[in-house]
């Protein structure tokens, strides 16, 4: 089963309805009435995972319509479902994993942990607003830009 497809049936566990649908203007997908709306006109699959799982994480974190983000408090919660899907799809030990397996740039990283680069890259940034520069996971060291892993080595 791909990770798109375990998404699909996460949705299905919690009586989330998953359909394509035509939208006018940007919108990729859409959260409301126990429905995930995603954008019937996305080609890869990766770029659909992407969207899923954020609207996923709308489905359990947002209260109320947010479709208008003027308010800040509708921003808060577009942010905070943005952030959960950042950490679901790309959490630090699978950043070293692909380091560790020879991933020397964004696109390989992306291709590997199969997400879209832009994706990728609005994670990394997410993750250097929340760490500063770096942030220490076991006994490596993430740059977040330009990303590099660095393994410590300790002598005895």
């Amino acid at each position: 089963m791909t990770a798109y497809e375990e998404l699909l049936q996460e949705a299905e566990d919690n009586n989330i309805e998953v359909i394509e649908f035509t939208f006018r203007g940007a919108n990729k997908g859409m959260y409301a009435d126990s429905v995930i709306a995603i954008r019937k006109d996305i080609e890869t699959t990766t770029e659909k995972k992407c969207i899923l799982c954020e609207e996923l994480e709308h489905s359990y974190t947002t209260v109320g319509n947010i479709t208008d983000l003027k308010p800040v408090q509708n921003r808060k919660q577009e942010q905070i479902a943005r952030n959960r899907s950042y950490e679901r799809l790309i959490p630090l030990k699978l950043i070293i994993k692909a380091s560790i397996e020879c991933c020397t740039n964004l696109h390989e990283l992306a291709e590997y942990i199969d997400v879209t680069e832009n994706f990728l890259r609005e994670a990394l940034e997410y993750y250097q607003g929340k760490y500063g520069l770096y942030k220490e996971v076991d006994n490596y060291c993430i740059y977040f830009s330009p990303l590099t892993v660095c393994k410590y080595e300790y002598k005895k």
